[in-house]
């Protein structure tokens, strides 16, 4: 037996990494794509250039879960993709045409909002049913507050126009939304301290 057979398996170049920044990309990456399988779900309404997705409940359950800063990234990571040409936007879209047409907004507010819930989880707010209810809707209105001004500019409605078209349409799902989650995050928070 040669010396290299005895001494045991070698590193590999991944065992060199440190595991937090392995386990740290895996969960952006996660995030990147669970956004985009939930861009997929699309309920179009006639009334509305803006689409119903699952985007926003993945945006900010994955920012509840990961906190500000991998959050972000996940979703940065996202726009990124679907920038490049991968098929990540609602309906399978992509690239920069799409990102900075009606729907841009949103996907900036992405960004922000997911800083905005994942402080919120930081703080703990996550941990609990009425908490997770206010992070949601902090988030959400951080998405409205730059979707609906976006969707005014780009189709050249007013703001009124823009909130019934790209706002008030959504509340109910949005309530949905949240209210899912007020039952799964403090729920896995239970789970994972027992």
């Amino acid at each position: 037996m040669s010396a290299l057979e005895s001494a045991g398996p070698r590193p590999v170049l991944a065992d060199l990494l440190p595991r937090a920044l392995v386990r740290d990309a895996l969960l952006v990456m996660g995030a990147a794509l669970l956004t985009a399988l939930c861009a997929q779900i699309v309920i179009p309404l006639p009334f509305s250039p803006v689409p119903l997705t699952g985007q926003t409940f993945a945006v900010l359950l994955t920012a509840a879960a990961l906190g500000p800063l991998r959050g972000l990234a996940g979703q940065a990571l996202y726009l990124a993709l679907g920038l490049v040409g991968l098929p990540f936007f609602q309906g399978g879209e992509s690239g920069w045409t799409y990102a900075t047409g009606a729907t841009g907004g949103y996907l900036v507010g992405f960004l922000v909002a997911a800083v905005v819930v994942g402080a919120c989880s930081r703080r703990g707010l996550d941990r609990t049913p009425l908490g997770t209810l206010a992070a949601f809707a902090l988030g959400t209105l951080t998405i409205y507050a730059f979707g609906a001004p976006w969707l005014a500019s780009v189709t050249q409605m007013d703001l009124g126009g823009a909130f019934r078209a790209g706002v008030l349409p959504f509340l109910p799902g949005d309530a949905l939304k949240a209210a899912l989650a007020a039952g799964l995050l403090p729920a896995a928070w239970r789970v994972a301290r027992s």
